[in-house]
This record gives C-alpha cells, structure tokens and sequence, in this order.
C-alpha cells in the first residue's frame, strides 16, 4: 500500500505525506519489462498510488490494474491518476483475489506485479480507522471498513488461547500470555473500544525490561490484531503465487514488505519458483523441470540512510523480486 509506510509507523516522525518507499529502484526493477512496448501491470496495493503514478508516467503504452480493499483508497487513487484514465483499470478486492480480477479484465498474463504490502500512512493518518497507537481512536483496523470483524471484536470476544495464538504467531510478541490475562481481565469490566485503552493496558501488561527496548511496546500487539483482522499474511500467501502465475515471460513481480512474516512468505515462494525441480543427479534437466523465475534481488534489499532520512517509514522495508524466464508448465 505504497505512501510511506511500515508496521512500525507511529514511531517514525510524521513527515510529508505520499512518498513512495523505494521509488527509484522500483521503476529500475521494472524498467526492462515495461519499457517501449504494450504492457499491463498490476498495482495490487494500490494505496495512494505513488508507484502507480510514477509507472504510468515513464511507460506511455503501459495500462495499470489498480487492486485495493479500501474503497476511499481507491477514489483518491483515481482521482490523482485521471489523466491516464483511458490507461487505468481500478478494482475493490483484496489482492489474492487477483487471478478473478485478471479473468474478468481479460487478462491472461501481465508484465508485472507491484505489491506494497502493510499499512499505508493514508490510513495511519485517519483517527478514526484506529491503526496508530500513537492517536486514540476506536479500534477498528479493517483496511475494508464495510466489512469483517473489527480489532475490538478480537479483543473482546476471542477466546484467550486464541488471543495469545494471535499475539504469538502475528506480533511475535513474547508477552503474549500476560497480555491477554490483562485482556480479559479488563473486558470482564468492560468491553476494550479505543487505542488509548487498550495502549493504557498494555503499559502495564509488558514487563518494564521489555518496555525499554524495541521502539514502543505497543507496536506488536496492533500489529497482530491488524494482521489478524484482515488476514493479512493468508492474502500474502495466495496472492505471491498467483502473481508468479500471471507473470509472462519476461515479466516481473517486486513485493515490498515492511515486516518479517511477510517476508518468510515471499522469500519462500520466489525460492522455491526460482530453483531446478529435477533430481539433484539427473544428468539432462528437462525443460518443463528448469526454473521458471530469476531473482532479481540477492536476498532482501532495504532502504540506505538517504532514503530513511527522507521518508523514515522506509527504515523497515525488505523488497524482493522476480522475472519470469520461462513459460509456465501446464
């Protein structure tokens, strides 16, 4: 969801919105399988298209799929790009709905695919979307607010070892048990409804040593409840593969992440693409049996001081990416 973003958001000094994390270097990865020809590529983060923009400029024969769950994301995304709207195709669906999206476009295989992943500042920046902890507001945190279960929904009605699974598995969170024993604990009370609240609580849950380290204690409890809330890392695991999938020869995929269990998942996918299926001794590799994308990147690459020091929400940022070499195997 480009526009400066990061899980780690609130912590970084609110600067100037709108800045595409890693923009150069997203337009080189790009470079060669856009450049002076016919091509489609899918923004399926569309956010508050800064990539976007920036594709369509360079690549006048380019035509952009634009994906995003928020509808409001997508109204200011077409607004700002409706000068290339005889080129631009705009879609409400989470991105692993992307094969459907390529289906119903008529799209049998694309130059590239952009993912943006995590939240986009357009919507740390809404109070009342209740993604930063650094604002009060409801706890809400669904990228798609006409649906689905809100953060305070989690809190409030999840049984607690399913919240300390949540808190464990999604925020890494070592505190996970005496967190959710304050949980409970409070929503006996009263049900948890603001940021303010649930931070209060967790300032007294998270142990002090743990407290004094790692940026504000609160970051991996939301970050958690917003990968649970919109089924964040399931989407990232459908939707890799299927970009690999809809990628012609030649085509390219580049996903930024902006923390590690999105990362595992590309890393993985892209890997296992990018190796030979034959047998270690097979003497012939058949052509169905060769691998079908190139790394791009070597291992992942992440923002220098430069870039940090103009847009800090750029600080967390893995980026890996693809091309595809050969056609896919029926």
């Amino acid at each position: 969801m480009d526009e400066q973003h990061a899980d780690d958001t609130a912590d970084a000094p609110q600067g100037p919105r709108h800045v595409p994390v890693l923009l150069d270097r997203v337009l080189a990865l790009f470079e060669p399988a856009l450049a002076d020809r016919d091509a489609v590529l899918v923004d399926a983060t569309l956010g508050a298209a800064g990539h976007s923009a920036a594709l369509l400029s360079r690549h006048s024969r380019l035509t952009l799929v634009g994906v995003d769950r928020d509808q409001a994301a997508l109204r200011l995304a077409s607004e700002r790009l409706s000068i290339y709207a005889d080129r631009t195709h705009f879609v409400h669906a989470v991105f692993d709905a992307l094969p459907d999206v390529l289906d119903d476009l008529g799209y049998r295989s694309v130059q590239g695919v952009l993912f943006d992943l995590g939240v986009s500042s357009m919507q740390l920046d809404e109070d009342e979307r209740g993604f930063s902890y650094a604002r009060d507001a409801p706890l809400d945190m669904r990228m798609d607010p006409s649906t689905g279960l809100t953060a305070a929904d989690v809190l409030n009605t999840y049984a607690p070892g399913d919240l300390i699974r949540v808190l464990h598995d999604y925020g890494e969170e070592r505190a996970a048990r005496r967190i959710v024993e304050a949980v409970v604990r409070a929503r006996r009370r009263a049900p948890l409804r603001t940021s303010a609240e649930l931070v209060a609580l967790l300032e007294g849950a998270i142990p002090a040593a743990a407290r004094r380290t790692g940026g504000n204690p609160a970051k991996r409890t939301f970050q958690a409840l917003r990968v649970e809330v919109n089924g964040e890392l399931d989407a990232v695991a459908e939707a890799v593969p299927a970009a690999v999938r809809a990628l012609a020869v030649g085509g390219r995929v580049v996903v930024l992440s902006y923390q590690s269990l999105e990362d595992r998942i590309t890393k993985r996918v892209l890997a296992e693409h990018s190796r030979s299926k034959a047998p270690p001794d097979m003497p012939v590799v058949r052509p169905e049996d060769e691998p079908e994308l190139r790394m791009l990147t070597r291992g992942a690459e992440r923002a220098n001081e430069d870039e940090i020091a103009a847009n800090p929400r750029a600080a967390s940022v893995r980026l890996r990416a693809a091309e595809r070499v050969r056609e896919r195997a029926a």
